[in-house]
């Protein structure tokens, strides 16, 4: 007898396996082509590493004209460009003023004078070449002709020592130094400014940031690879060498610090120095100009020997939450943006406040309004804090004239200690009003130094007290 076989489960209809099969084959069609797709977007990325730009011209380490640069990256170029424009925030920048071309001073279009809308920068420079012709900021293209063109030039003469930071001067170095860049350099600040300045043609341009071949950021002021090779050695780091040691990262702070920082011309060969051999902090280089005996100037009414500082951004940013998170210059004033196809490094150079939303909102995700705010807030805060200390300065000009000019002998230890707090006090105060930021890039660092500023200033006052009365001091007491 025959068993009879169980049924077995029931086949699938044809049209089920038909649309089983062809959903799969779509499937299978879709990722193959997604994973191709994928494949061919990294193959391109990895093309895009090795030659992200179209080599149009040969660039050597000759190549200064910043146009030709922009044959290979017009994207950059014309950003480069822009560093025209005259735009200002509350507190940096400037408005295209107009003015009357001479023989003497081609220039059509100036900035507003600084001399003229707070006199008391006059009196803290008396004596000094800024107390002639102090001006609001340009961009960068104008850096080599407001060199040239400032009253600056008639009331001193200046030295070629001026261009490192106000041309571009990797190759005029290189050519002065045959292929020496030290010694061009040192050849350069010996010269005359007038001189020097027909070695150089352009402002900053391309090849001050970058290598020819490569396109890697690079230092090119010897200044600054002896500045920071003297602050690291302070910071217990020997040996220093800013070329291979620096990272990619410090690199976008460091090619701007070439420039954006304090310095002075050493010696008769007017060599140009950043004192940072005890640090970057105020004192700290107040403290290697007091070991050196350097002084800028004798102020005209007092007799103190005075100190211009110049534009210390790096050393303030320093202290800063900014540069203890890691960001870099670059990433505010010059921030990444994409245009069509390509990422690329925004050479409109500028105040982030006139970009807030790739400077500061690819971090801060508050509302460009809640940025301004809070940015105008330090800024507002600084401001006061600088007019207090400003004011606290001219008291103590005021009783130190009125002392000097009274026939006391102004060898008196009172009297020397008050030239020395005046000293400080503008030191200290100048080094808020020289550096363009009014505070932003360290507003508790800054806060700090101006109150100490004050505090000096008020000490000098009180150092006069001492001094013997007369009735032609009274006025001091």
């Amino acid at each position: 007898m025959n068993t009879p076989t169980p049924p077995g489960p029931a086949a699938p209809p044809p049209r089920r396996t038909l649309v089983a099969f062809v959903v799969t084959a779509l499937v299978a069609a879709l990722l193959a082509v997604g994973g191709l797709a994928l494949l061919m977007n990294i193959l391109e990325h990895k093309q895009e590493a090795r030659n992200p730009f179209f080599r149009v011209v040969e660039l050597t380490d000759e190549t200064e004209d910043p146009a030709i640069w922009g044959k290979n990256f017009p994207l950059h170029y014309d950003d480069y460009l822009r560093t025209t424009d005259q735009q200002r925030t509350r507190y940096g920048g400037s408005e295209a003023l107009p003015r009357t071309p001479t023989d003497a001073d081609p220039r059509s279009i100036v900035a507003q004078s600084r001399l003229e809308e707070d006199t008391r920068l006059k009196r803290m420079w008396a004596g000094y070449a800024f107390a002639r012709d102090f001006r609001e900021d340009r961009g960068h293209a104008y850096m080599l002709e407001d060199q040239t063109f400032t009253e600056r030039q008639h009331a001193v003469a200046q030295p070629g020592t001026c261009l490192n930071c106000h041309a571009s001067v990797y190759v005029p170095y290189m050519r002065a130094g045959d292929g020496d860049l030290f010694r061009g350099f040192e050849a350069l600040n010996q010269m005359p400014f007038a001189e020097a300045r027909q070695h150089v043609q352009h402002p900053v341009t391309c090849i001050d940031c970058h290598d020819s071949q490569t396109m890697e950021l690079r230092i090119t002021r010897p200044a600054f690879i002896e500045g920071i090779r003297a602050a690291k050695a302070a910071e217990g780091i020997p040996d220093y060498d800013v070329q291979r040691h620096a990272s990619r990262q410090e690199m976008r702070s460091f090619v701007c610090a070439q420039c954006h920082v304090e310095y002075y011309f050493k010696g008769p060969e007017k060599r140009l120095v950043y004192p940072w051999s005890k640090g970057l902090k105020v004192e700290d280089m107040l403290a290697y100009y007091d070991e050196v005996g350097h002084r800028d100037w004798t102020h005209a009414e007092t007799g103190a020997a005075a100190l211009k500082v110049q534009h210390p951004e790096f050393e303030l940013w320093s202290q800063g939450i900014h540069a203890r998170s890691g960001v870099a210059c670059t990433d505010c004033h010059m921030p990444y943006k994409r245009v069509g196809a390509l990422k690329i490094s925004d050479h409109h150079v500028r105040s982030p406040l006139l970009n807030v939303q790739k400077a500061c909102q690819t971090c801060h995700h508050w509302p460009e309004e809640e940025l301004l705010q809070r940015a105008f807030t330090i800024q507002d805060r600084t401001y006061k804090m600088r007019n207090l200390a400003m004011d606290a300065l001219m008291d103590l000009i005021d009783d130190l004239a009125t002392v000097r000019s009274s026939g006391i002998a102004t060898n008196n230890p009172a009297f020397l200690a008050a030239q020395d707090f005046q000293r400080k006090a503008k030191f200290y105060v100048d080094f808020i009003e020289a550096e363009n930021s009014m505070g932003f890039h360290a507003p508790q660092e800054a806060a700090r130094i101006l109150g100490e500023s004050i505090d000096f200033s008020r000490q000098g006052q009180n150092a006069l007290r001492r001094l013997p009365v007369g009735p032609d001091t009274a006025a001091a007491h």
